[in-house]
């Protein structure tokens, strides 16, 4: 089976091989001289970095309930899932693809035994609910830690794919992301099951190989479309059999009914994970369009970084993966092909071509590197095995002993960034988040049904009596809500009693205007709850709208600031706005999930 262990490189070097494989052990690189670890050492490390790349996702799982303070996690796929059990699979969206989705439609179908449990537990206790989906895409996250290992041990040895493993395990994106319940993380599993059957057509060629890469590849896509980047291992292991010199006929022809037999598994995969692709095609094409177009809309988001997605996702390498695996990567890339081009053309071409690709479009965030990550902790581990036994090789024979340790203080040196900086988010995350804080409070001291202008920083059911997704009119408001996703500013600034016009959450600051809290006084809204979520975008780019800013500033000098909750730890912070930095907390200045928040008492006329 594709879930074996298979035999290191040490091991199958003693083997006589026949003269028909000896070309293939050439190509395929089934010699490759780095450290290897025997199976008593590599079956505990690989428990030791599972339990606790498990603990580094578990940690602080439910951040934030009864809350989904992600937009993404709070619009996509839980609740897609549980609007399943109200109609058939047809998830009426596709800007995502549902693989995730069904996943968790079937966990709850499980959990809650019927469409009606489900929906009241929806409704009624959201945070059970949200945890149950958290859960698993952190399960997943750990099951893709445990394809890497084969992977790794596949084409490398047992010790490289146990250090890409650990890697993987203690990377700052793959453990803060599976803390949510988004299709990041999960598709991670589906996409290196795909680079282990890859790995096995490289070295053998199998149609199980090729059976297993196709699987892989159309549940990845399925679960999230960039994810099709695994396509290329695929190829170029494929490629790496053409090229063997004097390939017999009886090859070719395998080798044609395995690339056949990958493709049609992996359309069968897809059509399983995504079947209303083909059954409501039209929906899905114009959503797919839809989101290519705002994926390449250059600057589409107030407050976007401007140095270029390139630029930004090389940035993002650096603490999303780490500074010595980043870099290690690179040196691996280098040094894979002076050992071994069809290793080099299987672990190299597929990163740099979706760097390319993703530093194009328009709108860039560190998460969106994920389908990378297993190839790039491959090529590092790669380097760091490759540069101890280099050491090894030049050291006198009693200072063997020396080369181990300078191997042990390189692996160290690789998951340091990442241990540090996981345990920092899990300390975070389980504390409680600024905006939960700030509701304690204004429970307290907010009297009951008075009217406020909360920022959209939160969902709608923060501010009514039950929490969760009980609908609105079964749960009335705590306080009266400014309704803030709508304008009543006209495009040239004038106030506009009845014109009504909705707009996103990511333009909400495009609307601000200091004309605004003069309304807010005459209509009685006497308290305004602001984020630096929301705040920060405008600061971020002043020219773009300089009436938020004006309204910011007037919203500081007119109003009594009565509360404020701050993310940061005491004598830190702040932290500049940025898509992934506000929202993911990766600096250590950061104590607490949130944004930090400030509630401002408006006075005079009607407020007095």
């Amino acid at each position: 089976m594709a879930t074996a262990e298979p035999a290191g490189p040490a091991e199958t070097a003693t083997r006589e091989a026949r003269p028909s494989e000896a070309l293939k052990e050439r190509a395929t690189g089934r010699r490759l001289a780095l450290p290897e670890l025997p199976r008593r050492w590599a079956w505990p490390g690989l428990v030791l970095v599972l339990l606790g790349g498990l603990g580094l996702r578990l940690w602080g799982v439910r951040q934030g309930l009864p809350y989904a303070y992600n937009a993404d996690e709070a619009d996509h796929f839980v609740p897609r899932a549980v609007e399943m059990f109200g109609h058939d699979l047809n998830p009426h969206y596709f800007a995502n693809p549902p693989g995730f989705t069904y996943v968790l439609h079937y966990l709850f179908a499980l959990a809650y035994g019927s469409a009606d449990g489900v929906r009241h537990a929806f409704s009624h206790e959201p945070t059970q609910v949200y945890t149950l989906a958290r859960v698993a895409a952190a399960a997943l996250g750990v099951l893709a830690l445990w394809l890497l290992y084969l992977t790794g041990a596949r084409l490398l040895g047992r010790a490289a794919g146990l250090l890409a493993a650990a890697i993987e395990a203690v990377a700052f994106l793959p453990v803060f992301y599976a803390h949510l319940a988004l299709n990041d993380v999960p598709t991670l599993a589906p996409l290196t099951l795909s680079l282990l059957g890859s790995a096995g057509v490289l070295r053998k060629g199998r149609k199980r190989d090729y059976l297993l890469a196709g699987v892989g590849l159309g549940l990845a896509c399925a679960t999230k479309y960039t994810a099709g980047i695994a396509l290329l291992p695929l190829l170029a292991a494929a490629g790496a059999r053409v090229g063997l010199p004097r390939i017999e006929r009886k090859a070719a022809i395998a080798l044609a009914i395995g690339l056949a037999l990958a493709a049609l598994a992996a359309f069968a995969a897809f059509f399983a994970a995504n079947p209303f692709w083909l059954l409501d095609y039209k929906d899905f094409h114009a959503e797919l369009v839809h989101q290519s177009t705002l994926s390449a809309e250059a600057q589409g988001k107030l407050g976007a970084p401007k140095q270029g997605g390139l630029v930004y996702y090389l940035w993002s390498l650096s603490w999303g993966l780490g500074w010595v695996p980043a870099i290690a990567a690179l040196g691996g890339a280098i040094a894979i092909w002076r050992e071994r081009a069809a290793l080099g053309f299987w672990l190299v071409p597929a990163p740099l071509l979706f760097l390319a690709f993703m530093g194009t479009q328009g709108r860039y965030f560190g998460r969106w590197l994920m389908p990378i990550l297993p190839l790039l902790c491959l090529l590092a581990a790669f380097f760091a095995l490759w540069l101890a036994a280099r050491l090894a090789a030049v050291l006198p024979r009693g200072q063997i002993s020396f080369g181990a340790a300078a191997a042990a203080l390189i692996a160290a040196l690789l998951l340091a960034q990442g241990v540090v900086y996981g345990v920092h988010a899990g300390t975070v995350l389980a504390r409680a988040d600024t905006r939960n804080i700030t509701r304690e409070w204004m429970l307290a001291n907010v009297p009951h049904r008075a009217r406020i202008v909360a920022e959209p920083i939160s969902p709608d059911s923060w501010a009514r009596e039950h929490p969760g997704s009980v609908p609105p009119s079964e749960n009335p408001g705590v306080w009266r809500k400014y309704p803030d996703l709508v304008s009543r500013i006209s495009p040239s600034g004038a106030l506009e009693e009845d014109a009504h016009r909705v707009v996103g959450i990511e333009s909400y600051v495009r609307t601000l205007s200091p004309a605004l809290l003069a309304y807010y006084v005459h209509h009685e809204y006497c308290w305004v709850i602001s984020g630096s979520t929301q705040s920060g975008r405008a600061f971020a780019d002043p020219h773009e709208v300089p009436l938020a800013v004006a309204y910011y500033r007037a919203l500081e000098r007119q109003g009594e600031v009565v509360f404020r909750a701050s993310p940061y730890g005491q004598g830190e912070g702040p932290v500049p706005f940025g898509f992934d930095w506000s929202f993911d907390y990766y600096p250590l200045a950061y104590h607490r999930p949130g944004p930090y928040v400030t509630i401002y008492r408006l006075h005079g006329g009607k407020c007095r």
